[in-house]
């Protein structure tokens, strides 16, 4: 398994075209496309089209019926990695709670699991060169956007 690098961030907002403006009018960015999660959203992109913020609205973005604002509204940090049986295996045999989802019309699998100060983390594989099919997810595991799961792993007293 390896760590290849900061894949994006995910950001919850109240306003999206607000937030989205602020990244292409402020920042120069690009608005880029996005598959259909079944909630809005918007990928923003970087100078070489790689979408590295990830913009949630919605449903996914409230927690007890509004948005967080601040440092509270990023919802997780996405890795980019190598490796998914082995990550997966680290994950289960050190005790982490997880989810996994296939991202729809892409070869982007990924596995999310919270670090021990409640970040969520998102770990990102090409299926592509993973020299695998792609993972069965059990249902009880299938990730659900804005559907907290499990709690940090509390370190032992």
């Amino acid at each position: 398994m390896e760590v290849t690098g900061l894949f994006h961030v995910a950001i919850k907002t109240n306003d999206l075209d607000a937030t989205v403006k602020f990244y292409t009018d402020v920042l120069g960015m690009k608005l880029v496309h996005r598959p259909d999660f079944g909630f809005p959203g918007a990928w923003i992109a970087a100078g070489d089209n790689v979408p590295i913020v990830h913009i949630y609205a919605g449903g996914p973005a409230l927690v007890d019926g509004k948005t967080p604002y601040g440092t509270g509204s990023l919802d997780h940090v996405s890795l980019t990695i190598k490796g998914w049986d082995e990550c997966l295996e680290r994950v289960k045999k050190l005790g982490y709670d997880w989810r996994a989802a296939i991202v729809p019309g892409t070869s982007l699998w990924q596995i999310f699991v919270h670090d021990p100060s409640g970040v969520m983390m998102e770990l990102t594989f090409d299926g592509k060169v993973e020299g695998r099919p792609t993972p069965e997810i059990p249902p009880d595991r299938v990730y659900q956007a804005g559907k907290p799961f499990g709690a940090p792993k509390q370190k032992a007293a």
